[in-house]
């Protein structure tokens, strides 16, 4: 029986020739769920609903290798022809390059030593792997068999919606949970793997068709309508992803996604069981309608029931979790406080900011959707949700996520950009003084 290995580290490196060294791992197999952090006996159900939470956002795949590894076989592309898979494999430098992160507090602290002095080959696929035996890549589950072979993949939670704050190296840092991986390039990752043919044939196009699409979004975005409208690109040519939104920050907030299709437990369904393919269950009739949603249509998406149903027992604790993510305080340093403090009065006062974005949620309490002639935009992304609206984004923390721009598309490039969209919209009449304290003042939140 195969079964998920966790590390049992003896020697990290084995003949290490000058400066690059290759990661030799002694692994012993031990159950997956004992990964992560420990469960506190006897606390209140509270906490212990915070740590299941926290296992679940950062270690669950929900099944999803079922899909990732064992359909799309992406695992064989990870490791390469020389590790018992496929083609050159992907490098350490080449994962880091695509935006994947590694959890610093994964590695034992020899291993974490050799990274610093410039020791590790890093252009060694055979690295890579290595460190999905040490379950140090964030979001991505290695599965192993008895002989140490990587043998599927799976994704959780945290693989979009974490990130880590670089303390070893860029790219290998401590966990930053609820932060959105806007470095991260999900299409490109994607389009390594071996077959493709689950998502050609779910979407009707040939190889190269899937593979332009995939590239369109480029780090930081992703499409989780393209499975339910078919829409690869805006009338205008344009990519159609969406930028990854923040995890954190959340308590208090009504409807959740760029277009507020529903609250924070309806995405995770979504996600976990539509685009992350884990075996669950996920119910939503609107999707059913096959003018709007044709390929969901199709394929039934409107009503999933998978068995066993790895999801839904989940989904309390992992809301918890989710909701427990404050948003992060800016770094020191980083705005102009004077400036930030007048801003603060334009936000609330002439800017109109706080009409919908009500502090301290930086969103309507209640119904926190508006129609695109209300913001000033076009409606291609709202109309491919059944709300047919743009939600209010909360601003907390707005200062981590300022790449690949603002708004549910990042059109924006920064935040000044966005003030001038409003003060022509809505004809403000601010004065460049009135628009620098503002940015200074959202940088601040």
């Amino acid at each position: 029986m195969e079964r998920v290995l966790t590390i049992s580290l003896a020697t990290l490196f084995a003949g290490a020739v000058g400066m690059v060294g290759v990661l030799s791992i002694n692994a012993a197999a031990n159950n997956a769920s004992t990964a992560g952090p420990t469960r506190q006996a006897g606390g209140d159900n509270g906490t212990k609903q915070l740590a299941d939470g926290r296992q679940i956002f950062r270690f669950d795949t929900f099944g999803d290798e079922a899909f990732w590894g064992d359909t799309l076989r992406l695992h064989q592309a990870l490791a390469g022809e020389k590790n018992g898979g496929v083609g050159p494999g992907v490098s350490p430098r080449t994962a880091l390059a695509v935006g994947l992160k590694v959890d610093a507090d994964a590695l034992p602290e020899d291993l974490k030593e050799k990274i610093r002095g410039g020791q590790v080959n890093l252009d060694d696929p055979a690295n890579t792997v290595a460190l999905l035996r040490l379950d140090a890549v964030v979001g991505v589950k290695g599965l192993f068999d008895s002989s140490g072979n990587l043998r599927s993949m799976g994704v959780q939670c945290a693989f979009c919606h974490s990130t880590v704050d670089d303390s070893l190296t860029a790219g290998i840092g401590k966990r930053l949970d609820g932060w959105a991986n806007r470095d991260l390039n999900i299409g490109q990752i994607i389009s390594l793997a071996p077959n493709l043919t689950p998502y050609m044939e779910l979407l009707g196009v040939d190889e190269a068709t899937l593979r332009k699409v995939l590239a369109s979004w480029g780090p930081g975005r992703f499409d989780a309508l393209l499975d339910k409208d078919g829409k690869a690109f805006r009338p205008d040519g344009g990519q159609a992803g969406t930028v990854i939104p923040p995890a954190f920050g959340l308590a208090g907030v009504n409807l959740h996604t760029w277009t507020g299709m529903g609250s924070v437990p309806y995405w995770n369904a979504y996600v976990a069981v539509t685009e992350m393919h884990g075996s669950g269950t996920f119910i939503d009739k609107r999707l059913n309608d096959p003018t709007r949603y044709p390929v969901a249509a199709r394929a039934g998406t409107g009503e999933v029931r998978k068995t066993p149903d790895l999801v839904t027992a989940k989904l309390p604790a992992l809301h918890a979790y989710q909701l427990s993510l404050a948003a992060p305080k800016p770094p020191q340093g980083s705005f102009d406080a004077a400036a930030a403090e007048r801003g603060k009065t334009v936000f609330t006062g002439r800017g109109q900011c706080a009409s919908c974005h009500v502090p301290p949620l930086y969103t309507e309490p209640g119904d926190n959707l508006h129609a695109p002639s209300e913001i000033g935009i076009d409606s291609f992304q709202s109309e491919r949700s059944p709300t047919q609206k743009y939600r209010t984004a909360p601003l907390a923390g707005l200062w981590t996520h300022q790449k690949p721009g603002f708004y549910h598309d990042g059109r924006f490039a920064t935040l000044m950009d966005v003030v001038e969209h409003y003060n022509t919209t809505k004809q403000l009449a601010l004065s460049d003084q009135d628009k620098r304290d503002l940015v200074e003042y959202l940088k601040s939140l």
